[in-house]
């Protein structure tokens, strides 16, 4: 996020979901709120990445995405097993600094697995 009222947002919003998980309240009305700013950004990947996010709540009531994964010495990949909860607020911190190289990778595999579950 580009602007001090993104991340100032977008911190509220990790604040809530530390102390109250996914159910935490008007999480998904404040997801919405932060993809406006995200459009006034102009930053195609976190607004689509945030849509899919609160999308997915709604539905399944979790956020139980499987998109990290470990790699082997052999180069085989496995998931990684991580609460739901967890796995929110590392996306939430991820969409903090979008315009890192391998933030923005990150959230890419997010929003493709987010993408293929929900469709």
């Amino acid at each position: 996020m580009k602007t001090q009222d993104a991340n100032d947002k977008l911190d509220a919003i990790l604040s809530k979901v530390v102390k109250k998980g996914v159910e935490a309240p008007k999480l998904i009305e404040t997801l919405k709120e932060l993809r406006n700013i995200a459009l006034e950004e102009q930053d195609p990947l976190v607004v689509k990445t945030l849509r899919l996010m609160y999308e997915f709540i709604e539905e399944n009531k979790n956020f139980n995405v499987q998109a990290q994964y470990e790699e082997d010495e052999e180069g085989n990949e496995y998931p990684l097993e991580i609460e739901d909860t967890e796995n929110l607020v590392y996306l939430l911190t991820l969409l903090k600094d979008a315009e890192h190289k391998i933030n923005r990778e990150e959230i890419k595999d997010y929003r493709t697995v987010l993408k293929e579950q929900l469709y």
